[in-house]
């Protein structure tokens, strides 16, 4: 008698993508976040979508982009996650999950997450006039106080051609190496 050994699922990751320039470089931490050996699956909100090339994601990932809410009766596309990382994160997005809005999938899924325990890590993408809001201040310290992991993307060790600090994808898989 022959036994075969099924391989164990890898763990799965939920990036969601953010409105910012530098999503257009999102395929960067699925290569790294792969590498690494974890599954991927793509939640963007909806006006992120303009800032990255879908096609090439879901290429990337093997599994479409997800941006809108399902219709009932619609199987999952994704399974349950393991963690997320929110990378580029915006001010918009972090102020309105850490005040329970849920608008948009991407916002749902970000509070709903927390509420089934799953490790978040998160990389802000906020200039510094938005930064300086004391509304943005707050919703870091409340989200820091659920217990979401935060790393400065753009932390002077990596530098590009230009003279420009390069965005960190790979910190927030960091913060998630402890899963």
């Amino acid at each position: 008698m022959t036994e075969t050994s099924a391989q164990p699922p890898r763990p799965f990751l939920y990036v969601v993508v953010c409105a910012a320039q530098v999503a257009s470089d999102v395929g960067k931490v699925i290569t790294a976040a792969r590498e690494r050996d974890w599954e991927v699956g793509v939640i963007a909100t909806p006006t992120a979508m303009g800032f990255f090339d879908p096609e090439a994601v879901e290429t990337q990932t093997g599994r479409p982009i997800r941006s809108a809410w399902r219709r009932p009766g619609d199987p999952r596309p994704f399974p349950a996650p393991d963690a997320v990382l929110v990378a580029p994160a915006t001010f918009n997005t972090l102020n309105k999950w850490a005040a329970g809005i849920a608008d948009t999938l991407a916002l749902g899924t970000l509070c709903e997450v927390y509420g089934l325990g799953v490790p978040i890590a998160v990389l802000p993408c906020v200039g510094e006039a938005l930064a300086a809001h004391p509304a943005y201040r707050a919703s870091l310290e409340r989200l820091r106080g659920m217990g979401v992991r935060f790393a400065d993307p753009y932390a002077p060790d990596g530098q590009e051609g230009d003279g420009r600090p390069e965005f960190g994808w790979e910190r927030g898989l960091e913060l998630l190496a402890t899963r």
